[in-house]
């Protein structure tokens, strides 16, 4: 892996801990099609990093951006929701804002995931505006990366010679197969598991310089701050909702997982998911759990907060997974 040339944000500036304890916002008005929105405002709002750094107006306060920036909206919606006594809010510039992090409408529904996906990116873009970075190690040493961002390393090994060939991957989540898999622990496993690579899937020799048989490793090889999972539901071949239900741990090892799995154990704790509920993914409704920074557990649902244990958040049919170290 290339060395940055230079860090974007020092990581011995981000604050893994809640630096106050809040009781938890209110919930977020939802407009007809807009829960997909709301159960990742939520999320992120309760990602302790991302809401410290949020709640210092770090951002805003060397910000130039005249039309559209994430991070200022993203700030904005955070102390709105940390400190309004309102019963419910309803987000206005995120979602006057959609146009821009994707192409979502408010009256169409949509993917948590892919807005997930779509805010951490604008989120992303909005950290590199105004810098004047070329590498792509450089890119990764935002704050956004710097929480969220980790390096997957693929390697290939030819079956025949044993040489060896290794490109790495930055991510900010990971999208996860579920198979006939019972439990994430399982699922990880399979990820991770050696995959051969014959038939039209060879891949060139550099010792031999033809196409041999090979092997290809997918592993963890640096381990984001903040690890978001998501558990894929949809059955590419059929397209119809994968429903069955995946046991998942309050308390993860990512070590097993790793390039180097030999080590210390590398513990993450949940602190939100993310559930889907209807028989298809196209249509249906989002609701999510979050941890908030008085070590509770709440059900966010549009405008309902309720208390909750962490018996109710592991049992159910989760879609997405945020674990922190």
């Amino acid at each position: 892996m290339t060395p940055p040339q230079r860090i974007l944000f020092p990581p011995e500036n981000i604050c893994m801990d809640w630096l106050h304890t809040r009781r938890p916002g209110p919930g977020l008005r939802n407009l007809g099609s807009t829960c997909y929105v709301n159960v990742i405002l939520q999320c992120l709002t309760y990602t302790p990093p991302l809401a410290n750094y949020l709640l210092s107006r770090q951002h805003s306060q060397s910000c130039r951006q005249q039309v559209f920036c994430m991070m200022c909206i993203m700030e904005d919606h955070v102390r709105k929701i940390m400190y309004s006594l309102a019963n419910a809010v309803l987000p206005r510039a995120v979602l006057k804002s959609l146009k821009f992090i994707g192409e979502f409408k408010p009256d169409l529904a949509g993917d948590a995931y892919e807005f997930l996906c779509c805010a951490l990116s604008a989120m992303q873009n909005a950290c590199l505006t105004g810098i004047r970075v070329s590498d792509t190690s450089s890119q990764a040493t935002t704050l956004i990366y710097q929480i969220f961002g980790g390096f997957l390393r693929s390697r290939v090994t030819c079956l025949r010679c044993q040489a060896v060939s290794d490109s790495y991957k930055a991510f900010l989540e990971v999208l996860l197969k579920i198979k006939a898999a019972s439990s994430l622990t399982t699922i990880l496993e399979n990820f991770v598991k050696p995959k051969l690579l014959d038939g039209k899937q060879c891949m060139k020799c550099s010792r031999y310089r033809k196409k041999m048989i090979a092997s290809k490793k997918i592993t963890i090889h640096h381990a984001p701050r903040v690890l978001t999972l998501c558990l894929g539901r949809v059955d590419v071949q059929s397209s119809r909702k994968i429903s069955q239900v995946v046991e998942y741990p309050e308390c993860l090892d990512l070590q097993p997982y790793m390039s180097e799995a030999a080590g210390e154990p590398l513990l993450y704790s949940l602190y939100a998911v993310v559930v889907h509920s209807g028989e298809t993914c196209l249509a249906g409704h989002f609701f999510c759990y979050i941890k908030a920074s008085d070590g509770l557990w709440y059900k966010m649902d549009d405008e309902s907060m309720d208390d909750c244990d962490i018996h109710a958040v592991l049992g159910q049919q989760a879609y997405l997974l945020f674990y922190i170290r």
